[in-house]
């Protein structure tokens, strides 16, 4: 018999950036900026199609070699105000956890404040909450990356 467990976990990370809200809305809804900073070297897919009811699925090599699955739908979206979406990772064929994300951009006098509050549901021991937020965190600093790159630069 297997050993199941389940583990809730809650987090929100911020980050301002100097640019206006709308810009950094931009790099979570275009394809090849969101490739960039959030697939990362270990994707081998990554697929957006960023409107409500759209899915984005990320596909990477694990550590141990098996494939990593992450999958969103994504919700509700406001242009430069906020995303939700729900999603799934999955290790080989093994859901590991499932979540629900919100993404807030709010204007400030130097530019947009992004608000992430990720709530999930961590299934037998597969994955730690612990690195889930580590692993949020590294993508927002990576889009800090993209948001600094020049216009047009590929």
């Amino acid at each position: 018999m297997t050993d199941r467990s389940v583990t809730h976990g809650t987090f929100s990370l911020e980050r301002s950036y100097q640019l206006p809200p709308a810009r950094v809305f931009a790099a979570w809804a275009d394809p090849t900026a969101k490739a960039r900073w959030f697939a990362g070297p270990a994707s081998v897919e990554h697929h957006l199609d960023f409107r409500v009811g759209g899915r984005e699925v990320n596909r990477a090599r694990g550590d141990g070699g098996e494939t990593l699955t992450f999958e969103s739908v994504y919700q509700d979206i406001v242009p430069a105000e906020r995303i939700v979406y729900a999603s799934t990772l999955h290790a080989g064929e093994t859901l590991a956890t499932a979540s629900l994300t919100t993404v807030e951009f709010r204007p400030t006098a130097d530019g947009t404040e992004l608000l992430l509050t990720e709530q999930a549901t961590f299934l037998d021991g597969h994955e730690e909450p612990a690195w889930r937020e580590r692993g949020t965190d590294d993508w927002l600093t990576a889009l800090g990356v993209e948001l600094r790159r020049p216009a047009g630069a590929e």
